[in-house]
């Protein structure tokens, strides 16, 4: 690693070092935002609500792809910044290289049983007959056949914002968006092609990532603490067991979003497929401010990651705190937008359906409530994620989207029908935002205690 890159990580002052490392990152999430938006915006302008649910139907298993690939890429990143931080530079190549393989491997295993089990799978997602093959041709070309791109492409931009090279992880992701914008348009607009050219389109994009950053790595090899290379690749207990516990709850992470979204989408299934359409948009506008918070949080932990492990503790607190006060600001601005201008957005990707827009925008003004909650769990999620403290992390994951979510969701539905679904985010974060507090001080309690800070 350069000077430089470790001046970044040691030296430099923590509210420019967190905009350094932070900022190209949210640019990219933002940019990998609008063209999962893009989608929706385009398969919007059909008018077809049906096709809109059956995007929404099929997005949790497409996500599950995402999951896959935090797995590997959050878990072997974060213990790529924290071998840097402790001077081994060896290990550093073994980290990444079974970080490759072992997503490869997984993401091919995936995809064949998505494949075999398609359809039990989209019928117990909740698709209906209306938007069952509709829901079959966007999985088919963005999971089955798209499935190793997309999270090749998301793993090596992990690995690379590891080592401090921000700058060649947020292009990558950020070309692959413009080019499935563009695609979009052409294969929805003028060649109608529906849901199907929105998902070749996502499935072209993520191929060209793929290639990006293939080149990117034959480029900077030599000078990279990252390596691919099958020779590099072992199951060493201090390597593997290191990547996956911290990867396990990222991954719990996601899988438990793209369950807790199923049984949100089954159970609005049960209304109508405008309600599955509404829930569907609403949560799409929600992965503005999520993909903000995402991106900051996967900014700030090589930082924290290196910081940690070099046992330079009260500079590794104040970058959370940076952290933390720039996402509680971020998350308000958007509340009140939202608050004020909800049919305008959600008529920005619905044209024709009155019915779906006045009541995704109702849906809206409840959603964005939770937007600080959810936010700062994020971060507080990646913090522990970069210490390497894969149970705490397990812990935050499983509460907001599995252990209160999910029974919110029923508990809410008796008590206030379709609305009730709506809130149950708003109540599951807010308590696992009390819990993680409590784990975050609990920890810097038992440092002071150490006299380590």
């Amino acid at each position: 690693m350069t000077n430089k890159k470790t001046e970044i990580f040691e030296k430099m002052p923590v509210g420019k070092a967190v905009a350094v490392l932070a900022v190209p990152t949210i640019l990219a999430q933002l940019v990998t935002m609008i063209y999962n938006l893009a989608d929706t915006y385009f398969i919007g302008r059909t008018g077809n609500p049906q096709m809109v649910a059956a995007a929404s139907l099929a997005f949790p298993a497409f996500l599950l792809l995402t999951a896959l690939s935090n797995l590997f890429g959050i878990g072997g990143g974060s213990l790529i910044s924290r071998l840097l931080g402790a001077k081994s530079f060896d290990d550093t190549k073994k980290a990444s290289a079974f970080s490759f393989y072992g997503c490869l491997i997984v993401t091919v295993v995936y995809s064949a049983v998505l494949f075999i089990f398609m359809t039990p799978i989209l019928n117990l997602l909740g698709a209906s007959k209306d938007t069952l093959e509709y829901a079959r041709q966007y999985l088919f070309w963005t999971t089955v056949v798209g499935g190793i791109p997309t999270t090749i492409s998301v793993l090596t931009g992990n690995l690379l914002r590891s080592e401090g090279r921000v700058a060649f992880a947020s292009i990558g992701l950020a070309m692959g968006g413009i080019i499935n914008i563009i695609l979009d348009y052409v294969f929805i607009m003028p060649l109608n092609m529906g849901i199907e050219g929105a998902a070749i389109a996502t499935m072209i994009s993520n191929v060209c990532s793929m290639i990006y950053f293939f080149i990117i790595y034959a480029v900077i090899h030599k000078k990279s603490v990252i390596s691919f290379s099958l020779k590099n690749f072992t199951l060493k207990k201090s390597i593997s067991i290191s990547v996956v516990s911290v990867g396990i709850p990222s991954f719990v992470s996601l899988m438990l979003v793209c369950v807790s979204n199923g049984f949100m989408m089954n159970l609005a299934s049960q209304y109508s497929d405008i309600a599955v359409a509404s829930i569907g948009i609403v949560k799409k506008i929600d992965t503005i401010p999520f993909n903000v918070g995402l991106g900051l949080s996967q900014g700030v932990l090589p930082l924290i990651a290196y910081n940690y492990s070099a046992r330079k503790f009260k500079r590794m607190d104040r970058v959370n705190l940076v952290a933390r006060a720039t996402t509680i600001t971020f998350s308000l601005l958007c509340i009140v937008v939202f608050q004020l201008f909800p049919n305008n957005i959600v008529e920005f990707f619905m044209k024709g359906s009155t019915e779906t827009i006045e009541l995704a925008s109702k849906m809206l003004r409840v959603l964005c409530l939770a937007m600080p909650f959810m936010l700062t769990n994020l971060l507080m999620n990646s913090s522990f994620q970069a210490m390497g403290k894969g149970l705490q992390s397990l812990l935050l994951s499983s509460c907001r989207q599995g252990l209160f979510f999910i029974p919110c969701l029923f508990i809410m539905r008796s008590i206030a029908g379709l609305d009730g679904l709506i809130w149950t985010q708003f109540i599951s974060d807010g308590i696992t935002l009390i819990i993680s507090f409590a784990l975050y001080y609990g920890m810097l309690r038992k440092l002071k205690k150490e006299n380590q800070m």
